[in-house]
């Protein structure tokens, strides 16, 4: 039996001793979310199965509270934050309750200081681990590779984000949609939002344009998701070559973020593994570089875990060299780099080359993608790449 079947089936046998998780998935507030996580909650309670609420947020909306009624809900546990009282989902009576299916809505949001875990899906994940199936909901707009997508295409700061591994990790997810036409109509009739807030939503989030930009978004999302799960299924034999995706760091690399994402999203469309590699130089060694650039180094490598990457870090006195070194031991087919700053005139005069240039130069066989981590969330929609 191969490595890779090997460990599909160690995958299969974890997941055998944990909770299934299904998402509902939608492209923004009011969709019908949470009412179809409702209903598919009592669909199962008629069948028989022991069903709980474990958080539903109704937000003011009565028809969502009416449907919540007949379901066994949690009772909320009350934590004090600077003087506020705060509700959240009581993970502890949960577990305790330990019911077949726990129903979860808002998978993305963040816990209260002082929680068991610092995020909902964390929470998930407990539940999951404790052989309790959980049916939740997501809006695209919460994935982690997306922020600066959803930034520049819709001018929002999404503060409440999760990885998009744990999205990757379901085992089904459902698209739930709505025409923009009609969520706006919803809007109008106070089914999304109070009244009072109407008219703010209607013209920064929920304009047309932004609302076409996250559905397609959700539907590029579900269709990578639907791929991935389908090359990734243990009986089908994989016939395309190895073709991973490597992230090369800097680092004094300001967008370094941004590049990340972009290296996500590549590697999901490509449905391949990918890396996040900091090439560290002699002189970036701990002792030299400042404790400022040895933090944003730190902060780099850690949202490059959080985002799915296999992170490394190598030393090397050649930075293209060294590069091109772990993209041949690791079958990588697409190196992304950040665009690099212009060289010196004289440089220029002597012959000299940018690091791009020269690993363009040297990478034979090897797509090296460019990125202006700047406009990357433009680009990252808008461009198709495929090997050289």
């Amino acid at each position: 039996m191969s490595t890779d079947k090997a460990l599909s089936f160690l995958h299969l046998i974890r997941r055998s001793q944990r909770g299934r998780l299904k998402v509902y998935l939608g492209y923004g507030p009011g969709v019908g979310k949470t009412w179809q996580m409702l209903l598919e909650g009592h669909r199962l309670k008629q069948e028989g199965i022991d069903v709980v609420a474990g958080l539903v947020e109704t937000h003011g909306r009565a028809d969502t509270a009416r449907l919540a009624e007949g379901l066994e809900i949690i009772p909320r546990r009350q934590v004090r934050y600077h003087g506020i009282a705060i509700e959240e989902m009581d993970l502890e009576a949960l577990l305790a309750r330990k019911p077949g299916v726990a129903l979860v809505d808002e998978l993305a949001h963040s816990n209260v200081p002082g929680s068991p875990n610092a995020k909902r899906y964390q929470d998930v994940l407990d539940i999951l681990a404790a052989g309790i199936h959980v049916i939740t909901t997501l809006n695209v707009q919460h994935l982690e590779s997306l922020y600066n997508t959803v930034e520049t295409l819709v001018g929002v700061k999404v503060h409440e984000r999760l990885p998009d591994s744990m999205l990757a990790e379901a085992d089904e997810i459902v698209n739930v949609d709505l025409a923009p036409e009609d969520l706006q109509q919803r809007l109008r009739e106070g089914k999304v939002y109070p009244t009072e807030r109407m008219a703010v939503a209607l013209e920064n989030f929920f304009r047309r344009s932004n609302l076409d930009e996250l559905r397609e978004l959700t539907l590029r999302e579900l269709a990578s998701q639907i791929d991935l799960k389908r090359r990734s299924a243990p009986d089908e034999p994989c016939t395309t070559a190895p073709d991973q995706v490597m992230v090369c760091l800097s680092s004094r690399g300001p967008n370094s973020p941004a590049l990340l994402r972009y290296g996500s999203r590549l590697a999901g469309r490509l449905n391949r593994n990918w890396y996040a590699v900091y090439v560290q130089t002699p002189r970036e060694a701990p002792a030299i570089i400042d404790s400022a650039t040895q933090r944003l180094v730190s902060d780099t490598l850690t949202l490059a875990n959080v985002l799915g990457a296999i992170v490394f870090t190598y030393k090397g006195e050649d930075i293209v060299d060294t590069i091109l070194h772990f993209a041949r031991e690791y079958r990588v087919g697409h190196i992304v780099i950040g665009r690099p700053g212009p060289l010196p005139l004289w440089k220029r005069l002597l012959g000299g080359k940018t690091l791009a240039e020269r690993l363009i130069v040297k990478a034979r066989g090897l797509t090296v993608v460019v990125v202006d981590a700047k406009a990357e969330a433009r680009e990252d929609d808008r461009e198709s790449i495929s090997p050289a």
